[in-house]
């Protein structure tokens, strides 16, 4: 599918953008700060057993019209279409995800990320990193620490392989590890069959939900709701009520819930466990 005007027109509408746009850094930017703070990263539909299509028609209809967030490859592939259409040349990559994890982790290749060209260099956008996604365009540079709107990132370079690094207080943590070859649609189609049907796929045992806002960052993780002011200490909170957890969604991350009746149902299974453990 082919972008249309209209399109374009309706995902600036979409993330609030009413500046000048073109195939250069500052749009870039403001794709990178407004876009995953109005397209919210969640994974309603692999929890509710719901199928996750990676088609461009859909990823509008759901994300752009529908008033829904998505994970990496929902937000990622709905970013490519967009730059594709606004001029940009785009080169999809993929990454192994170590976040909360040891960094050293043979993980599978199940994050999409987006190099872009620009005059100026090499640049990576990634608008589907939950809790730590990137609100900035950041250059494709090791060792240099780059500031964004929310935390300073940077990459470290071991030959081939880099990685994507947030500073949290004064630590760097790793969030994935990646590489340069580019990335074909089948294997898109594979890390998102994986991710949204495999029995051992976090994301069909638990919400997962990120939006980063003005100076913090929200989230929620199963039934602990979690906010991170920027520079200060963060607040966190445990949801008592499947419909508790369901307003959360409504008022904090802003999402269109598709089924309410089929997520509060297993809502009240999942939460006598959350509570347990």
């Amino acid at each position: 599918m082919t972008l249309r005007p209209a399109d374009i027109d309706a995902y600036f509408a979409r993330i609030g953008w009413s500046g000048p746009v073109a195939a250069d850094r500052a749009t870039l930017n403001a794709i990178a700060l407004r876009h995953p703070a109005a397209i919210p990263f969640e994974n309603l539909d692999p929890y509710l057993d719901r199928p996750v299509d990676l088609a461009a028609e859909v990823l509008m209809a759901k994300l752009v019209h529908g008033g829904r967030g998505g994970y990496c490859f929902e937000q990622n592939g709905l970013l490519r279409h967009m730059l594709e259409a606004l001029g940009f040349a785009v080169t999809p990559l993929s990454g192994r995800v170590v976040w909360n994890m040891d960094p050293e982790a043979v993980t599978a290749r199940t994050h999409m990320l987006l190099r872009v060209e620009l005059a100026e260099g090499p640049v990576l956008i990634d608008s589907g990193f939950g809790a730590a996604v990137p609100t900035g365009v950041l250059d494709l540079i090791p060792d240099i620490e780059q500031p964004t709107p929310h935390e300073p990132f940077r990459f470290a370079r071991n030959g081939e392989e880099w990685r994507a690094q947030i500073r949290i207080g004064s630590a760097w943590r790793t969030t994935y590890r990646f590489d340069l070859s580019p990335q074909h649609e089948i294997d898109y189609l594979v890390a998102n069959w994986y991710t949204s049907t495999h029995p051992s796929s976090h994301f069909r045992h638990g919400l997962t939900l990120a939006r980063p806002l003005a100076g913090r960052r929200v989230s929620l993780r199963g039934n602990e709701f979690a906010l991170h002011p920027l520079g200060g200490a963060s607040e966190r909170r445990t949801l008592a009520t499947p419909e508790e957890i369901v307003a959360v969604i409504e008022a904090d991350f802003g999402i269109a819930i598709p089924d309410r009746p089929a997520l509060l149902a297993r809502l009240h299974r999942d939460l006598p466990a959350l509570a347990a453990g």
